[in-house]
């Protein structure tokens, strides 16, 4: 597997009116290409802050992070599906595009194929109102990918949706995402959700956050998220972090 992006002790404080509050601390990762990583880790300890700098939402406060590809390109999905009610499916899928200004028949017809790909090209003059909540995730995919990026950060993607529901767009998202060949790093509280995805866990501890553990996840006949959790090692694993996190906030 080649590099795509590799951060070195990075670190991110956060100054308040009474103290500076130490959220990361010399975190260390290589991420490479066509990899799935996820981050678990207990609440408040920077998983989605990593996401944020990554992503250039957000500043570091020191370290770095070297990209392996000139103009790497970053997509991001977020944990609501954020699709604008008075657009349709298409034009959803097209309003990065836009906003970048890169609207062309080219692109136009990358973002119908990837519609008619994945079900959904029978949808396109349809509005969020009329989806289920599975199809949303697919169209807020869909337009994350129109913008061709080189690594996806997903944050909690899948944490409004019902627990049947997260469990056949999980294997949605995973399959679209192993299929367009893209590196992703997802965020999760769920270590089900995690252990069933990734390719790699990262195990983050409390504030400040650092790399506790890096599980490398080998299973026999590895296929989606909901065949992965009847992995006969998928217990093992689930048991191993569970033992690893920090399970209280300080």
């Amino acid at each position: 597997m080649s590099e795509l992006l590799k951060i070195k002790e990075l670190s991110k404080n956060y100054l308040t009116k009474k103290q500076v509050i130490c959220a990361l601390k010399n975190i260390n990762l290589t991420i490479n290409e066509n990899e799935f990583i996820v981050l678990v880790g207990p609440s408040g300890c920077g998983k989605s802050t990593i996401l944020s700098i990554i992503g250039d939402l957000e500043k570091k406060s020191s370290g770095q992070i070297d990209l392996k590809k000139k103009d790497l390109k970053v997509g991001y999905m977020f944990q609501e599906d954020a699709l604008f009610p008075w657009l349709n499916v298409l034009d959803n899928c097209m309003i990065g595009l836009k906003i970048q200004k890169s609207i062309n028949e080219e692109n136009k017809k990358y973002v119908k194929a990837l519609l008619k790909k994945y079900g959904l090209s029978s949808f396109e003059k349809s509005y969020p109102k009329e989806l289920s909540g599975g199809m949303r995730q697919r169209v807020a995919l869909i337009r994350t990918l129109a913008l061709k990026p080189d690594i996806l950060l997903l944050d909690e993607p899948f944490s409004a949706l019902d627990y049947q529901t997260r469990i056949t767009v999980s294997d949605d998202v995973y399959k679209i995402i192993r299929e367009e060949k893209k590196t992703a790093l997802m965020v999760t509280h769920d270590i089900s959700e995690a252990v069933s995805i990734g390719d790699r866990v990262v195990v983050l501890s409390n504030r400040p956050s650092v790399v506790k553990n890096i599980y490398e996840i080998k299973m026999d006949n590895k296929g989606l998220p909901s065949e992965n959790r009847k992995n006969e090692k998928f217990n093992t694993y689930y048991n191993d972090i569970w033992k690893d996190l920090d399970h209280y906030e300080r």
